[in-house]
């Protein structure tokens, strides 16, 4: 049960608010921001999910940018409500097709009739599209996605040869192309999350994989789907080790620990031939999803070290190599490091001829940051810097710094080798022959190197 719901902007501007039980003050809203803003004195640490301030728990998520927040006074499951934050952001964007602050403030009158109807007097009702589909009737107000800023290559869709922008995703489920008719597609992602920790000899300690397989349809009539996976596809370890690569199965298989399906998944032919069977429900939702720790290639290598260069003076080298393929390019790396706290003053040194890189050294949490626009699979990039501090060290230096972490996007990439080999759409008519977009998209998730 919730008491409030309220949308902010990242300036703290009141977007959306519903008061529905009013056992809060209606100043919430700005009490939340305030302490958000303000959580440590410094401003560099975030807010954790879950909070309370003066008897009332505040929980939010961060959205495209947008901050949904629920409060409540009573005792709730924080994970429950999280996860109606999630599910309320996605179905306004299902709705939307679109979701930023213009978007919100454009279609208020539908956004508030979908939360009349997702939630009834602070407990939640439906937050299926589908079902809301047949009460709610407001005409969403479509915002030009050519306003929207520019995306990257992880959002570029194959089908094929063909390519087609991420832009083209930006699609409420409800309206219709313009001149009335509907565009007939449908978009599937493999979104995958890598978690590696790598020792200081550069072994990896620990390496997991969680993955999703996203589904947006724009189908009419809800036609029945066949998606195949990999036929050397296991689920668990079947009592071998999964390291056993001298199995017959060995080298092209994939093994996932475990995994699960959307309600909507039939799972009759999946043990036989590794085919999904659905009826795509309304709106964008996960098909699968699955974890997986057996040993796989990481994308990047990375290697770190620090050693003193005398007198309150030391010396960072970081490298960082691409184990892909070079037709594949990465981008929107950020690679960064924790300091010696009496560390003053930081100068660095990339390589000659080096294009796209940002380097900063934030004093207030003695962090050096290493920003790469895009890293081409095969290369290496290095990065040189000169530490001053304040006062002699003691001790061994590495305990006071690292370890390295690592953020980036990898599009057309996944680690774990899952692949949609065949999407089919059963035919309504001869003719009829949609449109099928599939892109897959490899994110860091805790990408770390210790020193």
């Amino acid at each position: 049960m919730i008491s409030q719901f309220f949308v902010l902007s990242q300036r703290g501007d009141n977007i959306v608010f519903r008061d529905y039980r009013g056992e809060v003050p209606k100043g919430s809203a700005e009490i939340f921001f305030r302490k958000v803003k303000f959580w440590n004195e410094d401003g560099e640490g975030d807010a954790p999910p879950v909070f309370n301030v003066d008897g009332v728990n505040y929980f939010h998520v961060k959205v495209a940018g947008l901050l949904f927040v629920a409060t409540t006074r009573v005792n709730v499951s924080p994970s429950l409500v999280l996860e109606l934050l999630q599910r309320i952001a996605r179905v306004i964007k299902d709705y939307l097709g679109i979701l930023n602050e213009d978007s919100l403030r454009k279609n208020f009158v539908l956004v508030y009739e979908l939360l009349d109807e997702v939630i009834d007097f602070g407990y939640m009702q439906t937050t299926s599209t589908e079902v809301l589909k047949s009460y709610v009737f407001n005409e969403p107000i479509v915002v030009d996605a050519a306003r929207l800023p520019t995306l990257g290559p992880a959002s570029i869709f194959m089908q094929g040869t063909k390519r087609m922008p991420g832009t083209a995703v930006t699609k409420s489920v409800v309206a219709n192309e313009p001149g009335g008719r509907k565009r007939e597609e449908i978009f599937v992602d493999i979104i995958e999350k890598i978690s590696v920790t790598f020792s200081s000899s550069g072994y990896i300690l620990t390496s997991e994989i969680d993955g999703t397989i996203q589904m947006k349809s724009y189908l009419t009539g809800n036609p029945e789907i066949r998606l195949a996976l990999n036929e050397e596809l296991s689920i668990g370890r079947s009592g071998r080790s999964i390291y056993d690569y001298n199995s017959s199965t060995g080298s092209g298989a994939v093994i996932l620990d475990d995994c699960n399906f959307h309600e909507s998944v039939h799972l009759d032919s999946f043990d036989s031939d590794r085919t999904l069977t659905l009826v795509p429900p309304d709106g964008e939702f996960p098909v699968m999803n699955y974890r997986m720790t057996q040993e796989f290639k990481p994308p990047f290598r990375i290697n770190a070290l620090i050693e003193e260069a005398g007198a309150l003076r030391a010396e960072v080298i970081l490298k960082v190599r691409a184990e892909f393929p070079s037709s594949i390019t990465a981008n929107t790396i950020q690679v960064q490091m924790p300091l010696p706290p009496y560390t003053t003053r930081v100068s660095f040194e990339l390589e000659p001829g080096a294009v796209g890189n940002t380097t900063d050294f934030k004093e207030a949490n003695k962090r050096l940051e290493w920003g790469l626009k895009k890293i081409l699979g095969g290369s290496e990039h290095t990065l040189r810097a000169k530490l001053t501090f304040s006062q002699e060290f003691h001790g061994n230096i590495t305990r006071e710094a690292g370890p390295v972490s690592m953020t980036f996007t990898i599009p057309m990439y996944n680690a774990s080798k899952l692949q949609v080999k065949y999407l089919q759409i059963s035919k309504k008519t001869k003719a009829y022959n949609p449109y099928r977009w599939v892109r897959y998209v490899t994110q860091s998730n805790s990408y770390v190197a210790r020193l």
